[in-house]
């Protein structure tokens, strides 16, 4: 051995011994002296293990620890569905499922004598076209496919079964074929390209709606051919003065544009039960001028309009601006108790002013960013909710003059047949779709760096979203759903999804003791 290879391995040896010592005597001087956290000055170097796991902990129990029915907000076996959906337009399971039936739940009433597919009353035209993923090899360290085109059936309802906003209260009615839309989500709380491929995927599988959410129309909710609900909060985003006042000629020229066609006044969501929050980090200049506010600066919504403070001025306002706009116009509400929806809906009882629509969002329902108390504590979830309102416009006789939009973890079919049990007409989703275009449910919304390039304004993020492979996932997305809901009202012997009642579901405690849910009612 050489003079000169000899020094080179002690050299790296000591390199090796020397590098690493440097380090560890580096942080260890540097723990003992912080004075933040006490397990890091108690036990230098060794301490940053329990920081490091608390921070991949989410991570691993996502992926690794929980059972295919333990994630929240939403489980392995949900997002999966999704997933499949949106990408193979696959709907199926092997073997059985998972669910815990030992459990307290709510189960469909499947009929002895099922509905056949030529008996249902479904609207087969015209056919989607989009595309599909197919699977060329599949293993353990490499995954090969390739998408192909598809031509699916849409699954619109029957003419006879379409749900028509505003037929006798506005001069422009909103006619919809079908029953599932997504619900607000707004430029800014999103991407541009992750609106932009909602509105084009949504736009693709057709008779349904996209609800702008209440940062005010954009141009890439407008990128697709989508008829939109767009929404009206107390922030006034798009519809306000410079001083943040409503501003009835904004109001006016947003009713002209041909793809609204109605508005939702919005007095709470179901994960904030306030007005809306958006970090000054995303409220970019382009952001800015859609919504009329500052560049930069955080969003904070008042906690309600100032132009009306109980239900009579509310109702006056929502009939105003269907004098104005001639279009449909409703609420969305969070129910608390029973108490303050019946002085709602005595209230438009007594004045003869009822919304075209209801969105009854739930508790339980999602946000890009709230407070804790507030997702954890506050409203009704979606399905106590639900009784309570269909219960109350029927006891004053105003059923038949309003619809109800139903909201709140409602991304697979199971759940939107539930909702249509307990009262719903139509169902929003909000999430679900999200998932469709890449939501890894990372959790991180409010800060702007979602890796998936959704709920991020940041360029370099959202340069990983493919706006035009992404929308074919959503329209796959949404025609497995509507598809599912067919079969599932055939199971339960009818003929279309409209006629889904209480008679439809059961609900079975963890005795195995099953409640018929059409003897129960909402008013206690």
């Amino acid at each position: 051995m050489t003079n000169g290879l000899l020094i080179t391995i002690i050299v790296i040896i000591g390199a090796a011994l020397v590098v690493p010592l440097y380090f560890f005597l580096r942080i260890y001087s540097h723990d003992v002296k912080q004075k933040q956290h006490s397990i890091l000055r108690n036990f230098p170097v060794l301490g940053k293990v329990r920081y490091i796991l608390e921070k991949v902990g989410p991570e691993f129990r996502q992926y690794l620890f929980h059972n295919n029915n333990e994630g929240r907000p939403f489980n392995r076996r949900e997002f999966e569905y999704v997933y499949k959906a949106a990408k193979y337009n696959d709907r199926m399971i092997g073997y059985g499922s998972e669910r815990p039936y030992n459990e307290e739940g709510m189960y469909i009433v499947n009929s002895m004598f099922p509905k056949q597919q030529e008996e249902m009353k479904i609207d087969q035209f015209p056919k989607i076209n989009t595309r599909l993923y197919k699977i060329d090899n599949e293993n353990l360290f490499s995954r090969k496919e390739h998408t192909e085109k598809g031509d699916l059936d849409p699954f619109y309802l029957a003419e006879d079964d379409t749900i028509i906003l505003g037929k006798h209260t506005v001069r422009n009615p909103f006619t919809i074929k079908g029953f599932i839309g997504q619900s607000a989500m707004s430029y800014g709380s999103l991407g541009d390209h992750a609106i932009t491929a909602l509105s084009k995927g949504l736009g693709l599988a057709g008779g349904t709606w996209m609800n702008t959410g209440e940062g005010s129309v954009s141009p890439y909710h407008l990128a697709g051919d989508v008829d939109m609900i767009m929404q009206v909060s107390s922030g006034l985003f798009g519809v306000r003065t410079v001083d943040g006042a409503f501003s009835w000629e904004a109001f006016k020229q947003k009713s002209e544009i041909k793809q609204i066609k109605a508005f939702e006044l919005k007095l709470a969501q179901g994960a904030k039960q306030r007005g809306g929050h958006v970090d000054g980090k995303k409220v970019t200049e382009e952001i800015a001028e859609i919504r009329h506010v500052t560049p930069w600066e955080t969003i904070n919504s008042p906690n309600r309009f100032h132009e009306f403070d109980d239900a009579r001025g509310l109702l006056a306002f929502l009939d105003r601006m269907r004098d104005v706009g001639g279009k449909p116009v409703g609420t969305k509400i969070v129910i608390g108790d029973e108490a303050q929806i019946e002085d709602y809906v005595k209230t438009m009882k007594e004045l003869d002013i009822v919304p075209d629509f209801i969105t009854l969002d739930g508790g339980d329902g999602g946000s890009g960013a709230t407070y804790y108390g507030l997702a954890e504590a506050v409203g009704l979830p979606t399905f106590a909710g639900l009784p309570l309102l269909d219960d109350m416009l029927k006891k004053y006789g105003l059923r038949d003059r309003t619809h109800i939009i139903a909201s709140g973890k409602l991304l697979t079919p199971d759940k939107i047949v539930m909702a249509l049990t307990l009262g719903a007409d139509m169902v929003n989703i909000a999430r679900g779709f999200m998932l469709s275009v890449g939501c890894i449910m990372a959790q991180v919304c409010h800060t702007n760096k979602c890796p998936a390039g959704v709920a991020t304004t940041d360029p370099k993020l959202q340069n990983g979203l493919s706006v035009e492979e992404k929308k074919f996932r959503v329209c796959n997305y949404l025609i497995a759903l509507r598809q599912s809901v067919f079969e599932m009202a055939a199971v339960a012997g009818i003929d279309s999804p409209r006629k889904f009642d209480r008679e439809h579901i059961v609900y079975k405690d963890r005795f195995n003791a099953v409640t018929k849910m059409n003897n129960y009612s909402g008013i206690s």
